[in-house]
């Protein structure tokens, strides 16, 4: 009896079960992030950043950018064209200390407004080797980029919940 309520329990957990919801209506974005993250103070360049209160270095944030004469992310490029110019100029820029590799990059469309979701491999010279999800869009004249990050090693672990944060990302 209780191996069949167990059972039927897993069957009612939800995509968003363990996530919290972010919004700013202002900038018009929102998102979901990990129960027991807490916002940065102070963060200097993104619009909004939150990290685990038990592992500080992994955390999620948005970038917000503006854009010139560009309508759709599309006029950016394929998700592998705008994915390889976010490696470059912006996650391993020269004498940034880092490199990155693009491993996948995806498109999804959802209620009328097309996502990128890029995955990378990066290495710091330090050392220390992380895995950053990034999602992409455009809104209002805007670049909207949310990046949720992790060390390598933890990646395995929080892979499935990472990708849920990603694809959770949705501008108004």
């Amino acid at each position: 009896m209780v191996l069949v309520v167990a059972l039927g329990l897993t069957g009612c957990v939800t995509q968003t079960a363990g996530l919290l919801p972010y919004s700013d209506p202002r900038d018009g974005y929102s998102f979901l992030y990990p129960n027991g993250w807490q916002p940065v103070q102070g963060a200097k360049g993104p619009d909004v950043v939150l990290h685990d209160i038990i592992e500080p270095s992994e955390n999620v944030s948005v970038v917000i950018g503006a854009l010139e004469s560009v309508k759709d992310l599309t006029e950016l490029g394929s998700a592998s064209d705008v994915g390889l110019r976010l490696q470059t100029k912006v996650i391993a820029a020269p004498g940034s200390g880092r490199t990155a590799e693009l491993l996948n990059a995806d498109r999804r469309d959802i209620a009328g407004k097309t996502y990128y979701l890029l995955e990378y491999a990066i290495a710091l010279n330090s050392g220390s080797r992380r895995h950053d999800l990034v999602s992409v869009g455009t809104s209002r004249g805007k670049l909207y980029t949310l990046s949720v990050s992790t060390l390598e090693n933890r990646w395995p672990k929080v892979r499935d919940l990472f990708y849920r944060v990603a694809n959770s990302f949705s501008l108004a």
